[in-house]
């Protein structure tokens, strides 16, 4: 499979729409599902943190990776951004098909 899903988290609701379609009309992303209200716990410069974020799934494919990683990277405020890709190891062939064609 060369389909890919990929994670990252935005400080709010708009950051999140505006990086989702920025994605999918560059196809670089065939679909963005945005999920509101995630909680997030972490560490950050030593620091105990505790935030409300929204997390998009990203429907990609492999060969963009790279170019999806950059382009989230260079639309969002946070200093590091979460950009994690998780290859698809099977699902429906006509989807996968779909996220193939709808991207670049």
């Amino acid at each position: 499979m060369s389909e890919t899903i990929t994670f990252t988290t935005c400080k709010d609701r708009r950051q999140a729409a505006a990086i989702a379609k920025a994605l999918v009309m560059e196809k670089l992303a065939a679909c963005v599902n945005i999920v509101p209200a995630v909680d997030s716990i972490y560490v950050w410069e030593g620091k105990l943190e505790e935030s409300r974020e929204v997390l998009l799934i990203i429907k990609s494919r492999t060969a963009l990776s790279k170019k999806l990683t950059a382009r989230v990277k260079q639309l969002h405020s946070y200093s590091v951004p979460e950009v994690v890709t998780i290859p698809i190891a099977s699902g429906n062939p006509d989807y996968l098909r779909w996220v193939r064609e709808s991207t670049r």
